[in-house]
This record gives C-alpha cells, structure tokens and sequence, in this order.
C-alpha cells in the first residue's frame, strides 16, 4: 500500500471521527441563571451516555433574537415561558418538544464582609452604604423583571432606581457584586447557592413579590442532532436531572412533574 493511499485512509478515518463526534455533541443555549447546575447535568449526562453537551449560556432574550435569526443551537433553554413558546408558535421547534422544566428564586446577595444587614429583607436596600445594586437588565433578562417588579412590590423601587447597574445577563450582574463594584444585587439562587457565591449572605426574595419564574425548553426545529438532543432532554425530567437542578434551588410545579412535554400549538 502505497504512501498516498495511506494518507487518503487517514483523511477518511479523521472525517468519519469527525462527523462521529458531531453526531454525538448537541449544542444548547441556556439562560445564564443554570450556569452552574446545568454543567452538573451535562456533566452526569455525558457520563451516562458519553454524548457531549456544548453550553452557551446569555440572556433569554438575546438568545430568544438569534435563534429567530438562526443561529446554530440544538435546544434552548430559556429562563420564561415566553421566548419559549413564541418560538414554539413561530413553528421553529420540534413538535411537543415544549417543557416548563422548573422555576426560579431570586435573593438580595452580598459578599461575607458586607456590613449590611439583610434581616429587614428589601429595606436592606435603602441602606446609605448601598451605593448601587446589581440586577440583570429587565429589557432581555426574565430575572431583571422579577428584581425590578420585587422592588416596586416593596414600594422602594422610585428610592433606589438610580442605584441599578444592569448586568447583561444574571451572571454578569452576580459578578458585579462579587467584584465589589455593587454592594449589593438581586440574583438567582442557582447563582447565590454555587461554589463562587455559597459563602456570601442572602436573603430569599418572597416568591409574592414578583411574577413567577417559570422556565421552558424546546428541541429546535434547526437542530442537526435531534435525537441527541431529545436524550438530554429526557435527562433532565428524570430524576436524576430534577434532584440537580433542585440542589440549586430550582422548584417544580406538579403538572412539571407528572406531564409529558406539551406544544403550546398542540392545545
């Protein structure tokens, strides 16, 4: 066998291995408010069944705009219902791929060697030590609407509103925080409970006081591993991806519980 037929053997080996991993790899954008438990689901995911889960975590709302405008994604997983199901109604998912996977907290963070006293809850905020206060931007961000609708259900928000910095996600706003440039903020508790913020001091923002934060899911339609992509899925319904996502705080509600996906097209 001659050298040059070698080579071409090779080149063939390297694309099929190739094509092979991409076959076994889906690609997900994720609200940035399951940055830390959704590598623990991948991570147990791929483990299971040796299938890669490429993250991008951002905005719900600016994924919302570039899935629209089709970018490359297998599956979104947004932190509302409404992304979700527009897309869902727009036609651009796979049929009965829609699933509200869980529910979101969001809590007042600060770093441990914070003076400030979180015992009198949002009041905290009014506190002349606290010269801004990071959210996530509530134009694209599910968790900024739940912290601005929070303050104003608080009757602080028009006192502290010249306080907000906005991050471009939750993540980028818990990093205000922890980096001092905020003395505070309100984030996820996904976020709060994690490795880089466990130690800090929160206080658990009363679900009563803003719209609830349902999340949802969906295959998409331009996926180029669906199969891949509805093993994942599966994974996290079971028992073993809701025990993850619960161990950083994420809730369920009980038709989450029980009930098969079902398309907001299909009812």
């Amino acid at each position: 066998m001659n050298v040059r037929r070698l080579s071409l053997i090779a080149v063939l080996a390297a694309s099929c291995i190739s094509q092979l991993c991409r076959a076994q790899e889906i690609t997900v954008a994720a609200a940035a408010d399951l940055q830390f438990a959704m590598q623990d689901v991948a991570a147990r995911f791929q483990k299971e069944t040796g299938k890669t889960v490429k993250l991008t975590y951002g905005s719900s709302g600016n994924f919302f705009q570039q899935i629209q405008n089709g970018a490359p994604f297998d599956m979104f997983f947004s932190a509302n219902l409404d992304y979700a199901k527009k897309l869902d109604t727009a036609g651009l998912t796979e049929p009965g791929s829609y699933y509200p996977y869980a529910k979101g907290k969001i809590v007042i963070w600060v770093r441990n060697d914070s003076r400030l006293d979180l015992s009198s809850g949002m009041q905290a905020l009014l506190d002349p030590s606290v010269k801004k206060i990071a959210v996530a931007n509530p134009e694209h961000a599910p968790y900024g609407r739940a912290a601005v609708a929070a303050l104003q259900k608080a009757g602080i928000y028009d006192e502290v509103k010249a306080k907000l910095v906005y991050g471009e996600n939750i993540s980028q706003a818990a990093q205000f925080v922890q980096s001092g440039n905020a003395q505070a903020g309100i984030v996820a508790m996904s976020l709060a409970v994690s490795a880089g913020m466990k130690d800090g001091k929160r206080w658990e923002i009363p679900a009563d006081m803003h719209p609830p934060i349902e999340q949802a899911a969906i295959v998409l339609k331009s996926g180029v591993n669906k199969d891949a992509a509805r093993a994942f899925f599966e994974f996290v319904k079971s028992e073993a991806g809701r025990a993850t996502l619960a161990k950083f705080g994420f809730t369920f509600s009980p038709a989450t519980a029980v009930a098969a996906p079902v398309s907001p097209r299909n009812k």
